[in-house]
């Protein structure tokens, strides 16, 4: 299968070409990401690869159509930025990576957590400088603090497992409870209940018309003051101008992401030597108590491993006929 491989860097091509080895799909890598633009360049080809900034809109998708291309497949288990429903009308099948190693998202929710809390990155850039000093640099300790877990799937639940043994007590909310994790201790609450309970909140749910800025204002007015909130989920779920207005409060007092919501235009792309014209995360930039990393939580080698051998898998089993029905999005398929 000839496949357009779209917002293409280093590793994409590494893992991925490292799991075609036994393939014979024909990888044509492009650093531009696919939109309304860039959609020509899939011209011929049988299926386009793409990643979480791909807007895939009724558009694109129409376009997409109208050059033969019969399948998209996602490098990511999201699928916020594909028109399903265009797709399908147009005989699109749509398949993503429904599941890949959860602890590598979790952890770096963790890892944000530990260096919001203990500053270790204020801390590095000081004894670089020469300075030694510890003042401002005091931190709390995690034990007995309760931590609210919005979201309970698989990435969800590692983390609120990893949490316990920090020894937190760890609230959670999901449409779906997990038992298993309702036995390993773990309490579920309304959604309202967990914000007011919570000294640290993590979201891992997707990003839905009804998650669409679940923070938001009001939503931090119940929270209590100083919370640490993180996000390793998805950018929209939180309505930044809010966050900032809780920052300046004091009603935030951390505020740790890995996702942002105009990410497409800043994420995966050297900006150093430019000026930043997003005004709003210039503006958390600038905070002492915020923590940003680039969608960078799923970035270990055991993901990228996992994610490319799926994509590769879906090529294979679309050609083949037989599709994992854990990673359809959009089945209809091509007569």
């Amino acid at each position: 299968m000839k496949v357009a491989v779209f917002s293409t860097r280093s590793y994409d091509m590494e893992y991925l070409d490292k799991a075609n080895i036994e393939n014979n799909h024909e990888l044509v890598y492009f650093e531009s990401s696919l939109k309304q633009k860039t959609t020509r360049l899939a011209t011929n080809f049988d299926a386009v690869c793409v990643f979480v900034n791909d807007a895939l809109t009724k558009e694109v998708i129409e376009s997409l159509a109208n050059l033969k291309v019969k399948l998209i497949v996602l490098r990511c288990a999201g699928f916020n930025n594909v028109d399903i429903a265009s797709a399908c009308n147009t005989n699109m099948v749509v398949l993503r990576v429904a599941a890949y190693s959860p602890t590598t998202v979790a952890e770096h929710a963790i890892a944000l957590i530990l260096t919001l809390n203990r500053k270790t990155h204020k801390a590095y850039n000081r004894v670089r400088e020469g300075n030694f000093s510890i003042e401002r640099l005091i931190g709390f300790e995690l034990s007995g603090k309760t931590v609210g877990v919005v979201g309970t799937g698989r990435i969800g639940s590692v983390f609120a497992i990893i949490m316990k043994g920090f020894g937190c007590k760890v609230v959670a909310f999901d449409s779906f409870p997990n038992n298993a994790l309702k036995d390993t201790g773990v309490s579920y609450y309304s959604l309202d209940e967990v914000f007011k309970m919570s000294d640290i909140i993590s979201l891992h749910c997707p990003l839905t018309p009804e998650t669409n800025q679940l923070i938001n204002k009001d939503s931090l007015s119940l929270m209590k003051k100083g919370v640490m909130l993180i996000n390793t989920s998805r950018g929209k779920l939180i309505d930044t101008d809010a966050a900032i207005e809780a920052l300046k409060e004091g009603r935030l007092g951390y505020l740790g992401i890995d996702v942002y919501e105009q990410e497409e235009k800043l994420f995966y792309k050297d900006l150093s030597e430019i000026v930043i014209l997003d005004d709003k995360i210039s503006r958390l930039m600038t905070f002492p108590n915020v923590l940003i990393t680039a969608h960078q939580a799923y970035f270990t080698d055991i993901a990228l491993t996992q994610i490319a051998q799926t994509t590769i898998q879906n090529l294979s089993d679309f050609e083949n006929g037989v599709i994992n029905p854990q990673n359809q999005v959009c089945i209809n398929m091509v007569k």
